[in-house]
């Protein structure tokens, strides 16, 4: 078995892989940020649009800022929004897309 990592939506989980059988084995701790990430990624949230002088505003929950910061070591002040669609807004924190 070697040790490798591999990539599974967006987070690199450390793993030990047979070459032989290919079976894999993924290391728990890694295995529960993913749970985690799938939890947070399956809810919808009722967020309010404040006005804040000439801008609006909408709060982001809680749960979704700890899991980032924990998660990610270093979080951005600042963020990256983009309209995708007419109806879709992206934020994006860290610097890549």
């Amino acid at each position: 078995m070697q040790h490798r990592i591999i990539n599974r939506q967006g987070f690199e989980l450390r793993a030990v892989i047979c070459d032989t059988c290919k079976k894999q084995i993924i290391h728990p701790a890694d295995l529960n940020t993913l749970e985690d990430f799938k939890d947070l990624k399956g809810k919808t949230y009722n967020v309010k649009l404040r006005v804040v002088g000439n801008s609006h505003a909408i709060s982001i929950p809680k749960e979704i800022i700890n899991f980032i910061r924990h998660h990610e070591k270093v979080m951005d002040d600042m963020v990256r929004l983009s309209f995708d669609d007419m109806r879709r807004l992206s934020l994006n924190f860290g610097e890549e897309f």
